[in-house]
């Protein structure tokens, strides 16, 4: 007998199709389900498209703060917040200032953790005060307050007084050769030295040397690539998948530069038994309380928030002091 082979599928080959119709189906049920988060609610939101919700193009063709500005003009005037999707998340955007204030001071104790992502095994810098969460939060905020006294402040107007002698000489031996001068990238450096200087005890002489190491790597922290911005959305939307997968905002050189920077000025401190109290004295004595890894974030943070955001204020304000002379 010769068997007779149909064209009819196997049984296998059937249960496979019917499981991928019904994940299939699945997909799409949950999909719908979370596209109607805000609707269910009856709170006024942003017509999402699939996969990437309201944020199509970023990365690509948008930044994310203009993003976040054309999310928020197409919602101005709808109430307190408004919904928006990143990619299948909801996410309320606030939108009245009593609002904001009510998050943020009134109902603090609510909101505190700001969800940014943050990965301490394969990614040890971006676990710093800013990105953690809770307790941990709690008690590092407590430690690290104290560093931060008017009395502090004052203690630190000498070395100030120093870098700003450095960069008076930079500006005025540009000004001899007649050569126009990019005000942002010279207070941008400035702020480095002081930073590095009072914080650290550390000479970044990011204004004398061009391609000083600090300003070369915090320069490679701060910039951030269409990828690596649409990287870091799709982390802080989905933590703990990413968390799960390794995945890494900051590139790994950077990284490494500043665990090897504090762990060297650590090493240099205790084995000559030189005492600035100033913030790295502080973190050091922190370490009975930390580990090492959360003790180099912290350092991070503090260079990387505090060079940036003071460079571009006083940019701005040296323009309008040059616009109203």
């Amino acid at each position: 007998f010769v068997p007779v082979t149909g064209t009819r599928p196997s049984i296998v080959t059937e249960m496979l199709l019917y499981l991928a119709i019904l994940a299939l189906s699945l997909a799409i049920f949950w999909i719908r389900k979370r596209y109607s988060y805000w609707s269910d609610r009856g709170v006024r939101y942003l017509k999402p498209t699939f996969p990437f919700g309201n944020i199509r193009g970023l990365g690509r063709k948008e930044q994310l703060a203009l993003a976040f500005q054309r999310l928020y003009l197409q919602l101005k005037g709808s109430g307190p917040f408004g919904g928006v999707f990143f990619f299948v998340n909801p996410v309320a955007m606030a939108l009245d200032l009593d609002f904001v204030k009510s998050v943020l001071v009134k109902d603090f104790q609510h909101f505190h953790d700001r969800s940014i992502y943050y990965n301490e095994r394969d990614d040890p810098l971006s676990a710093h005060l800013v990105t953690i969460e809770g307790t941990k939060w709690r008690n590092l905020r407590t430690k690290l307050t104290p560093t931060f006294s008017s009395g502090k402040m004052k203690m630190m107007f000498c070395t100030i007084e120093e870098v700003v002698d450095r960069l008076e000489g930079c500006i005025r031996e540009r000004m001899e050769f007649g050569e126009s001068v990019e005000i942002r990238d010279i207070i941008s450096r400035f702020a480095m030295d002081v930073i590095g200087s009072c914080a650290f005890g550390l000479d970044c002489n990011s204004l004398v040397t061009s391609d000083a190491p600090f300003w070369k790597m915090s320069l490679k922290a701060s910039f951030s690539t269409k990828l690596r911005s649409l990287i870091s959305l799709f982390a802080t939307t989905y933590r703990k998948f990413s968390n799960q997968i390794g995945i890494c905002v900051l590139p790994k050189d950077v990284s490494n530069f500043y665990l090897g920077a504090v762990r060297d000025t650590i090493k240099f401190r205790r084995d000559n038994q030189v005492s600035r109290k100033d913030f790295m004295d502080l973190l050091i004595k922190l370490e009975d309380s930390f580990t090492f890894n959360e003790i180099a974030a912290q350092a991070f943070v503090f260079f990387q928030a505090g060079y940036e955001t003071s460079s571009i204020t006083m940019t701005f304000c040296l323009y309008e002091l040059a616009l109203n002379q």
